[in-house]
């Protein structure tokens, strides 16, 4: 996740909050959904993709560095593992882009990563899951492993991979492991510029980042029901797992500053292309944007619950989003 956008974006953000209210259409709101026990489900793949994106070895995930193509090739491996395939387009998506780095602007060369899962019912629209497996790389000789921010919300998008290839969802799903997050949304633009399906077959985009430290609060928060209020009620009677629940906000004109997330995250290229959008990750943390976003700060437990909760929000808006 991305600090300096929050502040230098939020203000901007405020004044065309209103204009992209109701842009989603919703089927009734669905009755309370009982909460499904954490034991039902073994994540041990869930907390392994954290281990390994978030190891010394992938060297913190720079944009273009050698530890973004390792980390890279280990989410190709595993979507082709799960049999999940490319788009007509290809499974890589490279980029040139200029970005930032503490020295001043930089050209980066970038590649998302893409994946598709047809769908059953909604065929021809789409839910775009995007997750930035990019972090801030080395810095001043500390690797920044960025456990949390966002090894983790590529570890949440991949478990939800998995369980569409067993359970086909109604609307087709593309996945979107998007590179340059850090250095200013780079992914995310190209995505939105260059599309695998036409923006207007795009019927929500659902971001992922940072989902595994939801101890600070034990929340998961989502950010985007203010722009997009009839899916606030398909997300409401879901229930709190393992202590977990989710929270709305981080979105209205009364939100300022860091406590603004419209524009926070990738999700923020989809907002300013007029999509429908919603965020899913947890609050500040001491070791955000530090050296110390390691794999042994994450509770597996909590982690663990958030993804249930991020799976469970799919399927509620996959099933109560008309169209």
């Amino acid at each position: 996740m991305s600090r300096s956008l929050r502040a230098l974006l939020a203000g901007a953000a405020l004044t065309v909050l209103a204009a992209c209210a109701g842009m989603q259409t919703a089927a009734p709101t669905p009755a309370p959904e009982a909460a499904a026990p954490a034991a039902s489900a073994d994540y041990t793949q869930l907390i392994a993709d954290l281990r390994i994106l978030s190891a010394d070895d992938m060297e913190g995930r720079d944009t273009g560095a050698p530890g973004g193509e390792r980390a890279r090739a280990y989410i190709v491996s595993r979507l082709d593992a799960l049999g999940v395939v490319a788009p007509p387009m290809g499974r890589l998506q490279p980029w040139e882009m200029q970005g930032r780095t503490r020295e001043g602007p930089r050209t980066f060369n970038g590649i998302n990563i893409l994946a598709v899962i047809p769908g059953t019912r909604a065929t021809d629209r789409y839910i775009v899951i995007t997750a930035h497996y990019d972090h801030v790389g080395v810095n001043d000789g500390q690797i920044f492993n960025g456990a949390d921010d966002n090894a983790s919300g590529v570890a949440t998008a991949l478990e939800i991979a998995a369980r569409l290839k067993a359970a086909q969802p109604e609307h087709s799903v593309i996945f979107a492991f998007l590179d340059g997050e850090e250095r200013g949304l780079l992914g995310a633009r190209h995505f939105v510029e260059a599309p695998p399906v036409p923006l207007s077959s795009i019927a929500l985009n659902l971001n992922f980042d940072m989902t595994a430290r939801a101890e600070t609060d034990m929340k998961l928060w989502v950010t985007g029901t203010y722009q997009n209020p009839t899916l606030r009620p398909l997300l409401e009677p879901i229930a709190a797992e393992n202590g977990v629940s989710l929270a709305f906000g981080k979105d209205t004109p009364q939100d300022t500053g860091n406590n603004n997330w419209v524009e926070a995250s990738d999700h923020a290229a989809f907002y300013r292309a007029g999509l429908p959008f919603l965020y899913l990750g947890v609050d500040y943390h001491p070791d955000y944007h530090r050296p110390t976003d390691d794999f042994e700060k994450v509770t597996p437990a909590i982690f663990a619950a958030a993804t249930e909760l991020s799976w469970r929000s799919f399927q509620a808006l996959d099933r109560g989003m008309s169209r």
